[in-house]
């Protein structure tokens, strides 16, 4: 087993790995394509990596999908299927998958120049396996924004036109096509909206139910680097309403996909099966991504997930994020307990699948904390501290030098809105990363660590004067899937 290496999350084979790209479901494969340098296992010349999946969870890596050319490299966006055929790369009458994404030109970047980023197409008409880039490149010009990338495009039913969401510099753009080759300008949303303590990126732009309800609203992410809750980069989220030409919404706090350090660049699928909002993210953060400590590759995505929206007691629209169905049936093994921790006191349980497990509880207060660790006595912490906020503390988690920030930022989540009553607490190991979903989903921090060896102990502390009591704790081994 590769020391560190993901066993049930996807990373490459080999080299350097970045953001999804291209997520789009195609007669029964989940297709991701990624940033992707096949030369090293730093950031370089970027291609389109590419996998399959049936179920989001196992994977086939795939020959790279996407290469440099004489317009430059292929930078991060999307990919539809193009159903009834609206681009005209469709042959015989077989729909078409279309990706749309940025050029970067490194020579333009060179010499100064504000116009290095364009936007290009490519098709597929033998599912996703080989990709034609149109001879019409670049489909929008730059007319001088320096940081001019990211297409998302989806399909637009009210107004029956492809929708492509752009970010450039400190805001979104949005342009419209009937072909997917011509695209018209019409609105913009963000410059007195969001965070914007760095450049925006990877937007995505979606309408979604209101759990429990008929009512629609429409969601935009944008992931910001720097300026995430926890330092580096993170993707924020505003829910409001989209004419087919701009955004609005009446949100005045900033709201955040996911606060731990370590979930960036993420996107939702389209044309996935029910209209499901299946997210996946890059699991790292540009702090220090090239420089973690593994060898021959670098980088993980998150485990998907699948979004939903709902309306709290107040009124507002929150987006929760919770693995994906298919993901509980690599869950085995499990161990179930139910514990009264004394006032003050801690127990200690050993699992020898902790470092590659699924753990959860029903929890009863906020008086808990949580030490997972090794042999070595290497521990990340997680729970609460004395404002309320969920609490990862990895400066212990084992190896932690390869960055000044990585093991002392404190990572800290709000979490104001938690039931008063019971809430299930999950948090998925894998090896090299901790993933936390508090209440379904409502609250949720992925953070990567990299103990030297796989932590096998769960202490559980009780950090009241009353008894603490641990619900329904099973603790589960996850399948590996390569």
């Amino acid at each position: 087993m590769e020391k560190h290496r993901p066993q049930f999350h996807f990373s490459p084979e080999k080299m350097w790995m970045n953001d999804p790209n291209g997520m789009v479901y195609h007669k029964g494969d989940y297709h991701l394509f990624y940033q992707y340098y096949p030369d090293s296992t730093v950031w370089g010349p970027m291609h389109w990596g590419h996998a399959i999946s049936k179920d989001l969870i196992k994977w086939e890596h795939q020959p790279i999908g996407l290469c440099p050319d004489d317009l430059g490299y292929i930078f991060s966006g999307s990919a539809v299927v193009d159903k009834d055929n609206t681009s005209g790369f469709g042959e015989e009458g077989e729909a078409p998958l279309v990706a749309i994404f940025t050029y970067h030109d490194p020579v333009g970047e060179k010499e100064g120049k504000n116009t290095f980023q364009t936007q290009g197409i490519a098709y597929s008409t033998d599912d996703g396996k080989t990709w034609v880039k149109y001879d019409g490149n670049p489909v929008i010009p730059n007319e001088g924004i320096r940081d001019f990338r990211d297409p998302k495009v989806m399909w637009h039913e009210e107004t029956g036109q492809w929708i492509m969401t752009l970010v450039a510099g400190d805001h979104a753009q949005f342009f419209s096509s009937s072909n997917l080759k011509e695209w018209k300008l019409n609105g913009t949303f963000g410059k007195d909206k969001g965070a914007h303590g760095g450049v925006w990126e990877c937007p995505d732009l979606f309408k979604m139910k209101v759990e429990g309800s008929e009512e629609e609203k429409w969601v935009l992410l944008i992931s910001i680097n720097p300026g995430a809750p926890n330092q580096g980069s993170g993707t924020q989220y505003f829910v409001g309403e989209f004419d087919g030409k701009t955004f609005t919404t009446e949100q005045k706090e900033h709201l955040w996909v996911d606060w731990g350090t370590d979930n960036y660049a993420g996107v939702t699928y389209s044309n996935a099966p029910n209209d499901d909002k299946i997210f996946i993210g890059w699991m790292s953060n540009w702090m220090y991504a090239q420089v973690t400590p593994t060898k021959t590759w670098r980088s993980a995505m998150t485990l998907p997930r699948k979004l939903n929206l709902q309306r709290d007691t107040k009124g507002h629209y929150l987006l929760y994020s919770y693995p994906v169905k298919s993901f509980s049936t690599y869950v085995e093994n499990k161990e179930e307990l139910s514990l009264e921790v004394a006032p003050n006191g801690r127990e200690i349980i050993k699992n020898k699948n902790l470092g590659q497990s699924e753990i959860s509880f029903i929890a009863t207060s906020k008086d808990f904390q949580l030490e997972l660790g090794n042999d070595k006595g290497e521990v990340v912490e997680f729970g609460f501290d004395a404002e309320g906020n969920f609490m990862i503390d990895r400066s212990k988690s084992g190896k932690v030098d390869f960055q000044e920030g990585f093991g002392t930022i404190i990572q800290k989540m709000p979490v104001v809105d938690l039931p008063k009553g019971p809430f299930e607490v999950k948090i998925v190991v894998d090896w090299s990363s901790a993933e936390v979903f508090l209440n379904k989903g409502q609250y949720v921090m992925t953070a990567q660590v990299f103990p030297n060896d796989l932590y096998n102990q769960l202490v559980i502390k009780n950090e009241s004067n009353v008894v603490l009591e641990i619900n329904n704790l099973e603790i589960s081994a996850v399948e590996r899937v390569w």
